[in-house]
């Protein structure tokens, strides 16, 4: 296929690092002469970039696969990301799929298509995923005033709910001179503030002898670049020296997103989480000693098969007792090949539903609090190139999404504003 001249759109289902992936791949094909486009602009060629952290989310990439291919039958359709490496057969099978790219060639998206008429000598559908030991380094740009920058890829832990491990493959990881090399392409760029990715963040450099400690240090004197963010970090991984780091740091936002997945220890040792509510709760004070300000979003799990009412109930208790700014809730998924199958006592759907709805519920305090304490607060805002529904939106340094009505000149700037309830929103 003569790529020169061809229109693509792009398409991004899940994670913050898949966004990073596709930006990459998007970057690659108009080095080629390919223009980018909206999915509405009559696309040649159709990049969807997967996920696969639920059914719910294959279910949903399904979907969307068989809209694209019946608004845009004469499309080349070409598929990628977690869903695509776990269930390539399944995918294949949907009639007007093109090209299925596994974890090891996703990156080579205008290679298979550069020879898409070519005779097949190779099979880029599936890959032994324990074998990939390459890392891509991925950064996203162009789409707005934040980038998110993947530094470490694939998780060795294999929690019992999760099909990461098999998606992703195992932990590996940027360099850090290849990171900092990256952050001063992102500030090249105009970008602002660099969200640092990836599946296990906190477990960066342990093949190369490297550590993510290091790398905070290092990346705080690349002055090119005003803010950095830590997108998730394992509450075991999360050091008392990062903490500390941050809370000193001139560039570092005063902002934690940590999983916990469940407020019950014995729901914890049921999905093999490398610790226990108490170590999450002693993680919890140390950053509220040292960076009170600080937004401390958690991702937490309904529904969990063997999670008893009792269980959920003291979850909910602990979690209650936790000086936390959100909760981001997930309804336990069941997932082919994960060894939670296993274990008996499966949640109804109804309750489930429930104990999400609950769980919602606390958020919703837990954010509303959160926002109050800092009503009257003048806090440093950087704000998004874009118009929703006629604000103009951004952050403050501790993720607080503000909502001001829309004036371009103040996109992706850094504005000092007074805090007030009707400009505090909900991400």
């Amino acid at each position: 296929m003569i790529l020169a001249g061809k229109k693509a759109a792009y398409i991004t289902l899940g994670c913050k690092l898949n966004f990073s992936e596709t930006s990459t791949i998007k970057h690659s094909l108009e080095e080629a002469g390919v223009t980018t486009v909206g999915e509405k602009d009559g696309a040649d060629i159709f990049v969807i970039n997967t996920c696969s952290v639920t059914d719910m989310a294959e279910h949903k990439g399904r979907q969307l696969i068989r809209k694209i291919i019946h608004h845009n039958p004469q499309a080349c359709i070409v598929v990628v990301g977690c869903y695509a490496q776990l269930r390539a057969r399944e995918i294949l099978q949907i009639e007007g799929v093109d090209l299925v790219l596994s974890a090891a060639d996703k990156f080579k998206v205008r290679h298979y298509l550069e020879r898409y008429d070519e005779p097949a000598t190779d099979d880029p559908h599936s890959c032994d995923i324990f074998k990939l030991s390459a890392f891509d380094l991925a950064y996203s740009f162009g789409d707005r005033t934040r980038s998110f920058l993947k530094i470490q890829d694939g998780c060795d832990y294999f929690c019992t709910y999760c099909t990461i491990p098999f998606a992703r493959g195992k932990s590996r990881s940027a360099t850090i001179p290849q990171v900092l090399q990256a952050a001063r392409d992102i500030a090249s760029k105009g970008i602002r503030e660099v969200i640092l990715t990836g599946v296990n963040t906190g477990d960066f450099g342990r093949e190369t002898g490297e550590t993510f400690y290091r790398l905070l240090q290092a990346l705080e004197e690349v002055s090119e670049i005003e803010r950095f963010r830590i997108s998730s970090i394992e509450p075991n991984l999360l050091t008392e020296d990062i903490i500390a780091f941050i809370a000193s740091s001139k560039r570092f936002m005063p902002h934690f997103h940590i999983p916990l997945q469940s407020g019950s220890n014995e729901v914890l040792r049921l999905m093999k989480r490398r610790y226990n509510r108490e170590l999450f709760a002693e993680k919890v004070s140390l950053i509220r000693n040292l960076c009170p300000d600080a937004f401390i979003g958690v991702d937490v799990i309904a529904g969990m098969r063997g999670e008893t009412d009792d269980y959920f109930e003291d979850a909910c208790r602990f979690i209650e007792t936790l000086d936390i700014s959100r909760l981001h809730v997930f309804p336990y998924s069941e997932r082919k090949g994960t060894k939670a199958l296993d274990i008996p006592g499966s949640v109804p759907p109804q309750e489930k539903h429930r104990r999400v709805n609950a769980l919602i519920r606390l958020s919703d305090r837990k954010l509303n609090a959160f926002h109050k304490r800092f009503e009257g607060q003048v806090r440093p805002v950087l704000f998004e190139d874009n118009n929703s529904r006629g604000y103009i939106c951004g952050f403050t340094d501790n993720y607080i999404r503000i909502g001001l009505p829309y004036d371009k000149t103040l996109a992706n700037r850094i504005i000092p504003v007074p805090l007030t309830p009707d400009i505090m929103r909900e991400e």
